[in-house]
This record gives C-alpha cells, sequence and structure tokens, in this order.
C-alpha cells in the first residue's frame, strides 16, 4: 500500500531527483512529495537513499501529516536490504501507537507477511481492524486494503473465517471471490500441465491483478475546496466579485458538506476535501496566466491542491475532528 507506485517505463532515480526539487520549492507539501520520491527511489534499488528521505521527513521541525505512515514505510524498505532488527523495532512502534490512518497499519503487517511472518501479521491486520472498525456500520474506502489483506493471511493460515472476514467478502466487487484469490493451493496450478488448470489460474490471477491496480491507481479525490474563515474574509476583500460564489462562510461551509454528501449518496468514492489559502491560489492563477477574480480558476485550484496530496479524506475516521477546523468532532459538528 504504497503512497505511489509508478509505471515500470519510468526513470524512478530522475523522478525521485525531480519530486525532490519540487519540494524544495513547495516546502508545504513535502510531505506527500518526498514520500513519492522515497518510492520512486525504492524502485530504482536505491534503498538507503529512501531512508535518507524518510529520515528527513521524520527530522522535520514542522511536524508530519502522517508521521506513522512514514515510519511504517521506513520499516518495510529497512526490512528489504539487510536492517530486520530496526525495521523490526520500528514496526512494534507502530502498533503500540495504535494509529488511527489504515495505511501504516497494512504497511507493516504486510511486511510481516512478505518475510513469512503470517502469524504476526494476522496479529497487526486484526489489531488495525480492532482499532479502526470496532461499532463501524460502514467501513470506509480507505480500510478496504486492511479486511482484504487479514482476510489473505488467515486464509494462508488456514483459520475459519469470523465476522471480519465475511465483511471483507461483502466488499470485495471482484468476479473472483476473496476465497479463490487467497486459496494456498493457487500456486500449485501454476506448475500443472493441464492447459485448463493454467487458463483458469491465469484468469484469476488477472482479476487480482485488476483488483490491486485499482486500489493503487485509483485517482486523485474528487476533492472540495474549502476556505477557513480568515482566509475567505481575505479572498473576497481582494476579490469581491467571488461573493457570488461565497455568499457567506456559514453557507460555504454548509455548501461543502451538502455537495459530498451528495456525492456519496451517487456512489462517487475517494472523497476529499482541500484548504485554500489566498497566497497559494494568487500563486496558482499567476502560473495559469489566469486572474484569481475568475470563479472557473477555482475547481482547477482545487485539483490542483489534491494531486500535490493537500486533500484529506471525507468524511473524517471515527472520534476525528471535523473537517472545517471547528475544534469539535465531527459527529458534533457537519456530520451531525
Amino acid at each position: 500500500m504504497r503512497p505511489d507506485t509508478p509505471a515500470e517505463n519510468v526513470d524512478h532515480t530522475a523522478e525521485a531527483a525531480r519530486l525532490e526539487r519540487t519540494a524544495d520549492l513547495y516546502p508545504e507539501d513535502a510531505e506527500a512529495l518526498l514520500l513519492q520520491a522515497a518510492a520512486h527511489r525504492e524502485l530504482s534499488g536505491d534503498r538507503p537513499a529512501a531512508t535518507a528521505l524518510y529520515d528527513r521527513l521524520l527530522a522535520s521541525p514542522e511536524g508530519l501529516d502522517r508521521p506513522h505512515l512514514v515510519r511504517a514505510l521506513k520499516a518495510s524498505n529497512l526490512w528489504e536490504y539487510g536492517h530486520e532488527a530496526e525495521a523490526r523495532a520500528i514496526i512494534d512502534g507502530v502498533r503500540a501507537a495504535a494509529p488511527r490512518d489504515p495505511a501504516p497499519w497494512v504497511i507493516v503487517a504486510e511486511s510481516l507477511e512478505s518475510h513469512d511472518e503470517l502469524e504476526q501479521a494476522q496479529a497487526t491486520f486484526t489489531e488495525g481492524t480492532r482499532v479502526l472498525l470496532t461499532d463501524v456500520a460502514e467501513p470506509p474506502y480507505s480500510t478496504h486494503p486492511l479486511l482484504f489483506g487479514r482476510h489473505r493471511v488467515r486464509r494462508m493460515l488456514g483459520v475459519a473465517h469470523d465476522d471480519w472476514d465475511t465483511l471483507a467478502d461483502s466488499l470485495h466487487s471482484s468476479p473472483v471471490s476473496l476465497d479463490e484469490l487467497h486459496d494456498p493451493k493457487r500456486v500449485w496450478s501454476l506448475g500443472s500441465d493441464n492447459p485448463a488448470e493454467l487458463a483458469a489460474e491465469i484468469a484469476r490471477l488477472r482479476a487480482e491483478l485488476g483488483s490491486f491496480r485499482e486500489a493503487l491507481s485509483r485517482p486523485f479525490p474528487v476533492a472540495v475546496l474549502h476556505w477557513p474563515s480568515g482566509e475567505l474574509a481575505e479572498l473576497l476583500a481582494a476579490y469581491p466579485s467571488l461573493a457570488e460564489e461565497y455568499p457567506s462562510h456559514e453557507e460555504h461551509l454548509a455548501t461543502i458538506e451538502a455537495s459530498l454528501r451528495e456525492l456519496a449518496a451517487s456512489g462517487t468514492p475517494n472523497l476529499g476535501i482541500v484548504t485554500g489559502t489566498v497566497p497559494s491560489y494568487e500563486a496558482f492563477a499567476a502560473s495559469e496566466g489566469s486572474s484569481p477574480a475568475e470563479a472557473e480558476l477555482l475547481p482547477q485550484y482545487a485539483t490542483t491542491l489534491a494531486a500535490r496530496g493537500r486533500a484529506v479524506e471525507w468524511p473524517p475516521q471515527r472520534g476525528t475532528g471535523c473537517w472545517c477546523g471547528s475544534g469539535r468532532g465531527y459527529g458534533e459538528c457537519h456530520g451531525e
């Protein structure tokens, strides 16, 4: 579950260097950009350079939006080039921290799984599932890999299905069931001389690869632009014509929540919110050769922020604050 998995024909070293230069130009987006750069370094085979990028992020004086994700990725990378003891120590720390983000759980569990630590991988997947999905009626899309990974490891261990395995089955949309995809005996058919068995296995592998690519290659979130109160006041003072788009801050916030709920009801996945600032918006308008007063520029700005890794998931995870920045829990604020 990497932050970025580039195509095979990419020059990973050159792409990593480009992303590192971009991070220097946009320090507010350095976390997302350097995570992608580290993924390219790993894919190029330069794992020490990837570790250096993870260390650079963890040493950032401004702090990180997703520190547990960075630590999980560092641990996975370290284990791949011989630093098992350090990787295990970091993995233990991530598990003890019990992050509310599913990605670190998946990464450390898959790292254990890839090194044949199946019992520990199952325990890690289960811990993450318990932390994130206990008493949750509808698992967020971001937690699906957690459930699918847990199902896979338990299938390999020959453990009987439980309620969470059944939930994983219900969320799986591929025509090939999870039980088939995760059947340990499937590997035997790859050495078969029977054309029918080989054809059946190829069909299963294609289905699994399709699901994997879909999870890794999802488009950037359908991002809705959010202006904090002070930023919106500054924006409207500088560009009064945008008042038609934003009659008031309260109406702006209500419109965001209503739009996202409507998109969710229509089946649109992977929804997010990006927060704008006036200097950033003005710089974007200048780069586009346009005036910030042009309302048509606003959705393009939102898309660009999302592409730079600035989107946050909507709805917020259970127990987290509301996206509007009120300081109240989402369920007590716009999630009411």
